[in-house]
């Protein structure tokens, strides 16, 4: 059993977190572990069609972002990594400071500690040098960022492929095989 833990903060962008749930869910062999912010939950209702609680029961476990004795919040518990999308810049902050306040930030500071990948899409724009600047603390420390881009080389006709494009991206990191989108092959 692969184990993948996901996390949705308050920044725009719901539906890239949705949707990787989604895809993650298709494979048997994947089990996922959800932490919502309060914020997560807010724009789910805003920016998409689903309910919170439809989107929980997208993972395979879901945690109150308050229990920091969670599983998630330990190192012995063995995941192959962690991604946080959408990641607003409050929770960046939070874990390129390793400032463990809340469960999903303890849980990102584990998967670093421990060499395990973790991925964060801010999803932010325009960006000033602090935002910059937390971006590349966070890499310093190990974490990959990768911010939901527009990509056009595949010729995208909708928002929906568009979002698949970046889900495919951040499967791609965490090394789990997709169909999501059509890999440049050079002109």
């Amino acid at each position: 059993m692969r184990r993948f833990i996901v996390g949705m903060t308050g920044a725009s962008g719901a539906i890239i977190g949705v949707r990787l749930l989604e895809e993650l869910k298709k494979d048997p062999e994947i089990e996922t572990h959800l932490v919502l912010s309060d914020g997560a939950k807010m724009n789910i209702a805003l920016e998409t069609p689903l309910t919170v609680e439809e989107v929980k029961a997208l993972a395979d476990i879901c945690y109150p972002i308050e229990d920091i004795a969670a599983s998630i919040a330990s190192g012995s518990f063995l995941v192959e990594g962690m991604a946080v999308v959408p990641c607003s810049i409050k929770a960046l902050s939070a874990i390129a400071n390793s400032y463990n306040a809340n469960l999903l930030t303890r849980a990102a500071d584990v998967t670093v500690k421990e060499g395990r990948p973790l991925i964060l899409s801010p999803r932010e724009t325009p960006l000033h040098r602090g935002h910059l600047k937390l971006m590349f603390e966070a890499s310093e420390i190990g974490a990959r960022i990768i911010p939901p881009m527009m990509t056009f080389y595949h010729r995208p006709k909708s928002v929906e492929e568009m979002v698949d494009h970046t889900v495919g991206r951040l499967l791609d990191a965490l090394k789990v095989e997709h169909n999501l989108f059509k890999r440049w092959e050079g002109s």
